[in-house]
């Protein structure tokens, strides 16, 4: 199995999301498949400019010299393709957006219908294969990844690729924190190593593996006050690093 893993945190290996992907990613290799990480902080990918080039001028070809020339051939052949990213305003990452819009040379601009609805065809490799996200979030609620996987299953649909799962960790700090300090959040990560196992060996991820990457590791009003202390802690010694 041959994985692309783009990972869009501007924390790269040292961030929350990557918490949850390195055991995923780390299941994956055990389990067989060969792996290629990005990091979008390491990618000159430019906003994509609406100007169709791709699909008039050169078809299939952006006039935009970047990184994504190394990207394009891989995004087409990957057997599973990971976005991983951080929630950012109920989505993904600006520079991962960037490079989802920028995915447009891979199809044609024609409409075909698939299942009654308007798809554009893939220009020349068929698209196919999984997709699976992974993502953290520093509100307490599952529900506020929703906007997301609606997102990726809608890209899904559009790149004909089946949407494999995804591995949330809400109230992501906390994990990082009870890691940090010896707590007991294991099973959080060693679920996230076993979706990775699972997904090459049987072709899915159990919905059990998936809700214990997830599960609650502390109260609401827990979560919250420490949260806010920390905040007060750090205003007050006005400590916040700049990134």
């Amino acid at each position: 199995m041959n994985v692309l893993v783009i990972n869009s945190s501007p924390r790269r290996e040292h961030s929350n999301t990557a918490l949850i992907l390195n055991p995923f990613l780390e299941g994956l290799k055990e389990a067989g498949a060969d792996i290629e990480l990005f990091y979008t902080k390491d990618l000159d990918i430019k906003p994509c400019t609406g100007e169709f080039h791709c699909w008039i001028k050169r078809p299939g070809e952006c006039y935009q010299k970047d990184d994504m020339q190394i990207l394009y051939p891989k995004l087409q052949t990957a057997d599973i393709l990971v976005f991983a990213t951080p929630v950012y305003v109920d989505g993904v990452t600006g520079p991962l957006k960037n490079l989802l819009d920028r995915m447009i040379p891979l199809v044609k601009p024609f409409f075909e219908l698939r299942h009654g609805h308007c798809r554009h065809p893939p220009r020349e490799v068929e698209l196919k294969g999984k997709l699976v996200l992974v993502s953290n979030c520093g509100f307490w609620e599952l529900d506020n990844f929703d906007p997301l996987i609606m997102h990726m299953k809608a890209m899904c649909k559009n790149m004909s690729r089946e949407f494999a799962g995804a591995l949330l960790r809400p109230h992501g700090p906390a994990a990082a924190a009870m890691k940090r300090s010896g707590s007991s959040a294991d099973d959080v990560f060693t679920a996230a190593n076993e979706a990775g196992l699972q997904l090459i060996r049987q072709g899915y991820i159990a919905d059990e593996t998936l809700k214990t990457v997830s599960h609650e590791l502390l109260s609401l009003e827990e979560y919250v006050n420490r949260v806010n202390r920390n905040f007060r802690q750090a205003l007050e010694a006005r400590t916040i690093e700049e990134p």
